[in-house]
């Protein structure tokens, strides 16, 4: 029934979450509500930052892909746990340094980073700008020389491989906006003019191939493209590179059918052919990056709702709608996401009545899920939709002048709110006459 080790059934059949009652916490924040629970999330930066020290003797980090749900909160926990960051903007970056977060510790990716945010990254001291094209590689140079710095950066390279997940989450393969294609001989001529400029240190290479991804061998294959391109390198070079960032893009639970890898499994599986590969190709063991998001935050969170209309229409389908949709979850309407729900004030009940969750935003797509099966729902009800902590608050929006929700974290049998609900009063204090 459950997609997520954190949650549960109490005796009044209410769905828990790190053993909070959800039906207690709705009336006490209102909804919609984010919930997470804070130590599921410390147990998934564990589960990989031991997986680092086992496979690879300490010699890598895991770097918290943090555009997975950014606030100071997280960015505080990835800290604590002793990950790294990945930032992709000037905002994300700017969260991390509120909490004083170790600029050297952060990665700053990006394919179209403005000339603010390269300044941002250079001003800061980040560990690692992760250049995307020539013109980014250009810019960088030039506002490195004119502060009188150097810029240690990493390319982002396209390994030319297909995650087989959907196309708006396939960044490996040549047709992609992200990063330097290896066919066409694109990438090394960046080595080698990066290689050449004077404020300019490459240290590393990095791949993402796509997200949600439950096969381990497009990672094992995007590790042995992307050593061979490090061996091509020294070839033609003389220079070896000693980095190698391999993403993220780790599937999780979002549906009880969905058998994701364990992530161990998979550091094992991809660490064994790093080091045959770097055995067979005369390489040093790189110090290896990799950047889960989804999979620290996605299980760790639930969205509760109040349930209003409940509209039937004969023959046809039944319509549940919520106080909420694609304003606080796009994901449906973007990928057709799957989702798993039920009515967390009746958990302990036999879900069946199929329905079609509906969003109260005025767009006729404003969906949750269509044929979702959910315990018998009427007006009042707390639905709760399970594994949203990833991409869910991140990609909230004030479509409809809707505020965002707040989001609560729960641990050790409290909860606090560290992202305030926004009011009316907000939505409004940008605005000018």
């Amino acid at each position: 029934m459950f997609v997520s080790d954190c949650l549960n059934v109490n005796e009044l059949g209410h769905l828990t979450i790190g053993g909070l009652d959800t039906v207690a916490l709705a009336e006490r924040y209102g909804t919609p509500l984010y919930v997470m629970d804070e130590d599921q999330i410390r147990r998934n930066c564990r589960k990989y930052k031991s997986s680092i020290d086992r496979f690879y003797g300490g010699k890598g980090i895991a770097a918290y892909a943090s555009k997975a749900m950014c606030c100071k909160a997280m960015c505080k926990i990835a800290m604590e746990e002793g990950m790294g960051l990945d930032v992709v903007s000037g905002g994300e970056l700017y969260t991390a340094m509120s909490v004083n977060f170790p600029a050297e510790r952060i990665y700053f990716h990006g394919n179209n980073k403005t000339v603010e945010e390269i300044a941002q990254a250079l001003q800061y001291g980040v560990g690692r700008i992760v250049v995307d094209n020539l013109t980014e590689l250009e810019l960088l140079n030039s506002l490195a020389a004119s502060r009188g710095k150097n810029a240690d950066i990493m390319f982002r390279i396209k390994p030319g491989i297909d995650a087989h997940t959907h196309q708006f989450i396939r960044t490996g393969q040549i047709d992609s906006k992200f990063g330097l294609a290896l066919e066409t001989g694109e990438a090394m001529d960046a080595v080698k003019k990066a290689l050449a400029l004077p404020h300019i240190n490459l240290k590393g290479l990095h791949c993402h191939i796509g997200s949600q991804i439950f096969d381990i061998s497009p990672f094992e294959l995007a590790a042995q493209v992307m050593l061979r391109f490090i061996a091509d390198i020294k070839r033609e070079t003389g220079v070896e590179l000693h980095e190698l960032n391999l993403g993220g893009g780790f599937g999780i639970k979002y549906v009880p059918d969905h058998q994701p890898v364990e992530y161990d499994r998979y550091m094992e599986s991809v660490s064994k052919v790093v080091h045959a590969a770097c055995a067979e190709l005369g390489l040093e063991i790189p110090y290896i990056i990799i950047e889960p998001g989804r999979s620290v935050v996605g299980d760790a969170g639930v969205t509760l709702y109040t349930i209003g209309a409940v509209k039937e229409i004969p023959n046809v389908r039944t319509y549940v709608s919520v106080d909420g949709g694609m304003a606080d979850n796009p994901r449906y309407i973007l990928y057709q996401s799957e989702y798993h729900a039920m009515v967390a004030n009746k958990t302990g009940l036999q879900r069946d009545m199929k329905v079609t969750l509906a969003g109260k935003c005025c767009e006729s797509g404003d969906l949750i899920g269509e044929g979702m099966l959910i315990q018998q729902a009427k007006p009042g009800d707390i639905l709760a939709v399970l594994a949203t902590g990833a991409y869910n608050y991140s990609m909230a929006s004030n479509y409809n002048r809707l505020p965002k929700p707040a989001v609560v974290m729960v641990k050790d049998g409290d909860s606090r709110v560290v992202i305030r609900r926004e009011s009316y009063d907000e939505l409004l204090q940008n605005d000018l006459l």
